[in-house]
């Protein structure tokens, strides 16, 4: 069994809200000094679970920009796991890996959009066992390890593969299970949720599926255009490349069609250390995962075939010169935009705490600081 451990969304409070930070370009987070992160989010994709998945799509940036104020600076990967669907093969229990462990939060954001609901059975012992058993965890002790699953129905319905067992063999394995009942805090299947946070030293929380928050800002329209300028900075590289970076630009489309708070929060994602691109020769370059000599030319975009090393190298650093004025403005326009979205809170004495992205906000912050992390206050 592979032992991985994924990350728990739940909360019955509202994390406290990150105090201003020196803007400054987001570099990325370098292995030494820096904690491993692996989070499995387990959704439940039955028929009854649309509000679920809007939540989740709506909300991966927030949660993953809330994570990268952390210090020292996580290495975030993210796994997708999806149950309960029955389209789904039944000799598996109805559980499926949309995407395993990667760093690419685009990919993780194209499955999110291409999940579909679909009737079916939901077996939540049977997806943390997926997630022990097909994923590649971590392997260093010092990682944080956690698995997020999320349901609506009675937890304790897998005859095969009790959540119990399923929830021993996570702690064996160093993995908190974290559960999040997207239901009233009084029902009775809530009692069953509870459990099996209980059981895999995890958190707890009780959400409304379809309280997703949104607060339209005068400084969303601005981090849209800027998050489109992020993209030119970027040159594609291999043979996934190209369409890696046609994905960069369509997941800023897939926000933009939510609404504008997840086109906002996902422009601020793409300024933090989180935000990474294997396929980007900036980075692998600046990195040291690349030698300029070792580039093939053949896997170059077109228009920079025909350069020097001398030429492609001045063309890489101005590139990363110009990416690194836009994080600045990103994170400056970003902390003036949270600023106001809390202020409009009070005036309204608005309240997050049944939201999606506030309960996975909350767990993830609480056992990153058992872990050694340190957030702002």
């Amino acid at each position: 069994m592979n032992c991985f451990i994924p990350l728990v969304l739940l909360a019955l409070q509202d994390p406290a809200p990150a105090a201003a930070a020196p803007v400054q370009p987001a570099q990325s987070a370098p292995d030494t000094g820096s904690i491993a992160v692996d989070l499995a989010l387990c959704l439940d994709t039955s028929g009854s679970m649309d509000g679920l998945i809007e939540a989740a799509k709506t909300k991966l940036w927030a949660i993953v920009n809330d994570l990268a104020l952390a210090r020292p600076a996580p290495r975030l990967r993210v796994a997708l796991l999806t149950y309960g669907n029955s389209g789904h093969d039944a000799a598996a229990g109805w559980v499926q890996v949309q995407t395993p462990f990667t760093e690419d939060l685009d990919l993780v954001s194209q499955k999110l959009f291409q999940l579909r609901t679909n009737g079916g059975t939901e077996l939540v012992g049977r997806v943390v066992r997926a997630s022990l058993e097909q994923l590649e965890w971590n392997a260093s002790p010092e990682a944080l390890k956690l698995i997020l699953v999320a349901g609506n129905e009675s937890a304790d319905q897998d005859q095969e593969v009790p959540f119990r067992d399923a929830c021993r063999r996570a702690i064996e394995c160093g993995i908190q299970v974290n559960s999040i009942y997207c239901g009233g805090a009084a029902d009775p299947d809530a009692e069953g949720w509870k459990e099996v946070a209980r059981r895999a030293d995890g958190h707890y929380g009780n959400i409304d599926q379809n309280a997703v928050l949104v607060i339209a800002t005068p400084f969303d329209e601005g981090l849209a255009a800027l998050s489109a300028a992020l993209n030119a900075t970027y040159v594609p590289y291999g043979t996934t490349g190209a369409t890696a970076w046609a994905n960069q630009a369509q997941q800023d489309a897939n926000a933009a069609t939510l609404n504008s708070t997840a086109a906002a929060e996902r422009a601020a994602c793409k300024a933090n250390g989180l935000y990474q691109c294997g396929w980007d020769l900036v980075d692998a370059c600046r990195g040291g995962r690349m030698q300029l000599e070792d580039v093939k030319t053949s896997e170059l975009p077109e228009n920079l075939r025909n350069l020097s090393r001398e030429e492609l190298a001045a063309h890489l650093d101005q590139q990363w010169r110009r990416r690194s004025e836009l994080h600045v403005q990103i994170q400056e326009r970003s902390r003036e935009r949270d600023q106001f979205v809390q202020a409009e809170l009070a005036k309204a004495a608005l309240r997050g705490d049944q939201a999606f992205d506030t309960a996975i906000r909350a767990a993830i912050r609480s056992q990153a600081q058992a872990k050694g992390f340190l957030f702002p206050q």
